[in-house]
C-alpha cells in the first residue's frame, strides 16, 4: 500500500502528538509492568507472602517462578523477592478529613445531593468536595499525604487506592476550581503516585510540597513548588518543575511554560510583629512586583490545617482572636496573575490556661466620672496574678493602659482622659504565663460635673446636719465647708464613714459645700461641684424647725 505525500504530514504529526502524551502518561504514571522488590525477613515463606500481598487468582506458585526460587521452604533473610505490580492486591483508601473550617460541602458523583463535611469522616472515590468563601477543608490519604483545599475550590477524588500491605498509594484528584496546597509523602516503590489534574495540566510528583491553581478569576492556573520536584504537563508537552520554581499552564493546547523562580518571601517588620496577646497588628516590607498578599495561620505541628487566611493589597494586617495552640503565620507575595510566592514564617502560640476571670465592674456601658476607675473581676483558681488591658477601641491594638495586679481588684495607675474605653483582663499563673484574655468590656470616662441635687440641711438645738447620697459599701467620705468657694481655707474639712456630717455651731450667711468619696484602698474622686446653702441667723434655729435637705450625688 501507498501512502501518499499529502497524507503523510498529518499522519506524522498526530504520531508525534501520540508519542509525546505517551510520554507524559508514562513519566506520571508508573509502568505496570515494573516490579515492587521485597526483602526477605526471618520466618517469611512464599505462601505467607502471597496470601499478604498477591491478588486472590495469583498462587503463591507463580511468585516462586517469576523470582525463579529453587526451594519455597528456604527464603535467606534479605533475599530480594520481585512482586509485579500488575499480581499486587489492590485495595479502596478513602481519604479521611482532618479539619474543617466553614462552609464546606460534598456530594457523591455529578448529580448527588449536597450535604456538610464533618470532621473525621471518610471520603471514597467519585467523591467531589465544595468549599464556600472563607472555607477550607483538610485530607489525608492512605500514605499520609495531605491536601488542603483553599476557599471557593471544586476537588474531585476519581482514584484513592493502595496496593495491600506494601505501602504504595495510588491518589488521583481533579482540582476543576480554586487552589489546593499539597505535602506528599515519599514514594515507597513504583507504583506510588500522586496527580492532580487541573483544567490546563497535570501535576504529578512522587514526594514533595507544592501548590495547584486551576485558574480563572483572573488568577493564572500554575503550579508552585517549595520542596521536591513536580511534573507538570499536557499533551503539548511537559516541565519539571523544581524547588522554588512555578510554571503557568495558560491553556491546554499550550505546552506549560517555562520555570521561573517564586516571588521571595516579605521581610516580616519584628517590631510590629506582636502576636501575643491577640488580636494583633503585623507588618512586612514590600515584595517588589507583588500586587497582593496573603496571610495565613496553620497549626504549626500541621501546616496543612489551616485556622485563618485573608488576602490583601497591604503590608499590613491584624491578626483576629484564634483557637489556642502552637500556631504558624505564613505571608506570600501574589504576582499580578495570581501566582503565590515562597512563604515567610514566624510560630507562636495561643494559650487557654489559666482561664481568663470573669468581670465584675465596671459593668459593660457604664460611665465612671473618676478618671481611675477601679476594676474588680473574679478569682481563678491557679492564678497567681491578673493582667489588666485598657484601650480605646475592642482590638486592643494598642492599649493605653496595661498594669498587673494581685487579687480581684486594681486601681487604673494612671487618669484616663475623657472618652469611650474597653477593658478586658487575663490570669497568669505562677510561671509567669499567660492565659487568654476574657471579652471586651465597654466603659466610659466622663469629666461632667455631678448634679448634686440639693437639700436644705436639718437644724435642732442649735445643730445643723447635712445629708448626702450615700456611695458604695466600704466608702468614707470627706467633706468641706467655706465660706468663700474657693476651699482655699475650709471652715470645715473632715472624713466621716457616714453619709453626713453634723455642725455644733452653725452660722449664718451662704455656706459652700463639697464632699469627696475616699475609696477602701484610699484613692480619693473628684469632689463633688460645689454647693451653696443659704442659712438663717443662729437665732432662728431650733427645736421644731423646718428641715432643709441637702442631697450630694456622687
Amino acid at each position: 500500500m501507498t501512502v501518499s505525500s499529502t497524507r503523510f504530514p498529518r499522519l506524522r504529526a498526530r504520531s508525534i502528538r501520540l508519542l509525546t502524551l505517551l510520554a507524559l502518561l508514562l513519566s506520571a504514571c508508573p509502568v505496570l509492568a515494573q516490579d515492587w522488590t521485597y526483602r526477605v525477613r526471618p520466618g517469611d515463606t512464599l505462601w505467607d507472602l502471597g496470601g499478604r500481598y498477591l491478588k486472590p487468582d495469583v498462587p503463591w506458585a507463580r511468585l516462586q517462578a517469576h523470582n525463579r526460587v529453587a526451594d519455597p521452604y528456604r527464603l535467606p533473610p534479605g533475599t530480594p523477592l520481585r512482586f509485579p505490580i500488575a499480581w499486587l492486591r489492590v485495595q479502596p483508601a478513602p481519604a479521611r478529613v482532618l479539619a474543617v473550617r466553614g462552609a464546606v460541602q460534598a456530594r457523591l458523583g455529578d448529580s448527588g445531593a449536597l450535604r456538610p463535611v464533618v470532621e473525621g469522616e471518610r471520603l471514597g472515590i467519585g467523591t467531589h468536595l465544595i468549599t464556600g468563601a472563607d472555607a477550607s477543608v483538610t485530607l489525608a490519604f492512605a500514605d499520609d499525604s495531605r491536601l488542603q483545599l483553599r476557599e471557593h475550590s471544586h476537588l474531585r477524588l476519581d482514584q484513592l487506592s493502595r496496593y495491600g500491605h506494601t505501602g504504595m498509594v495510588d491518589t488521583r484528584l481533579r482540582l476543576d476550581q480554586g487552589r489546593s496546597s499539597n505535602r506528599v509523602t515519599p514514594a515507597k516503590g513504583p507504583a506510588s503516585r500522586y496527580i492532580i489534574d487541573a483544567p490546563t495540566a497535570t501535576s504529578s510528583v512522587r514526594g514533595t510540597q507544592f501548590r495547584v491553581s486551576a485558574g480563572g478569576q483572573g488568577r493564572m492556573a500554575a503550579t508552585e513548588v517549595l520542596e521536591g520536584s513536580v511534573q507538570v504537563g499536557n499533551r503539548r508537552g511537559e516541565r519539571r518543575v523544581t524547588h522554588g520554581q512555578a510554571t503557568r499552564n495558560r491553556a491546554l493546547d499550550a505546552r506549560p511554560d517555562m520555570p521561573e523562580a517564586l516571588l521571595p518571601a516579605p521581610v516580616l517588620v519584628r517590631t510590629g510583629l506582636r502576636l501575643d496577646p491577640l488580636p494583633a497588628q503585623i507588618a512586612w516590607e514590600t515584595v517588589a512586583q507583588a500586587t497582593q498578599y496573603r496571610v495565613e495561620v496553620v497549626r504549626a505541628d500541621q501546616p496543612e490545617i489551616l485556622v485563618f487566611a485573608r488576602d490583601t493589597a497591604d503590608t499590613t494586617m491584624t491578626v483576629p482572636d484564634l483557637p489556642p495552640g502552637l500556631l504558624r503565620l505564613l505571608v506570600r507575595a501574589v504576582s499580578a496573575d495570581g501566582v503565590e510566592g515562597l512563604d515567610a514564617q514566624a510560630d507562636f502560640e495561643v494559650r487557654d490556661q489559666p482561664a481568663p476571670p470573669l468581670t465584675v465592674r465596671p459593668v459593660n456601658g457604664e460611665t465612671m466620672a473618676s478618671p481611675r476607675p477601679r476594676f474588680e473581676w473574679s478569682q481563678v483558681e491557679g492564678a497567681a496574678s491578673t493582667v489588666l488591658q485598657v484601650a480605646t477601641e475592642p482590638q486592643f491594638l494598642q492599649p493605653v493602659l496595661e498594669q498587673e495586679g494581685r487579687g480581684t481588684r486594681v486601681r487604673a495607675a494612671e487618669d484616663l482622659p475623657p472618652g469611650d474605653y474597653f477593658w478586658r483582663v487575663a490570669s497568669r499563673d505562677g510561671n509567669g504565663h499567660r492565659g487568654r484574655f476574657g471579652q471586651p468590656v465597654a466603659l466610659g470616662i466622663s469629666d461632667a460635673p455631678v448634679d448634686p441635687g440639693l437639700q436644705p440641711p436639718q437644724a435642732a438645738r442649735g445643730q445643723l446636719t447635712l445629708r448626702w447620697q450615700a456611695g458604695e459599701p466600704g466608702q468614707r467620705y470627706r467633706v468641706q465647708l467655706d465660706k468663700r468657694g474657693d476651699f482655699a481655707q475650709p471652715l470645715l474639712d473632715q472624713q466621716v464613714d457616714q453619709p453626713e456630717v453634723t455642725l455644733k455651731r452653725p452660722w449664718h450667711g451662704t455656706l459652700h459645700v463639697r464632699v469627696q468619696t475616699i475609696d477602701d484602698d484610699g484613692y480619693g474622686g473628684p469632689f463633688s461641684p460645689a454647693q451653696q446653702v443659704a442659712l438663717p441667723c443662729r437665732t432662728c434655729y431650733g427645736a421644731g424647725a423646718g428641715a432643709l435637705l441637702l442631697l450630694l450625688l456622687l
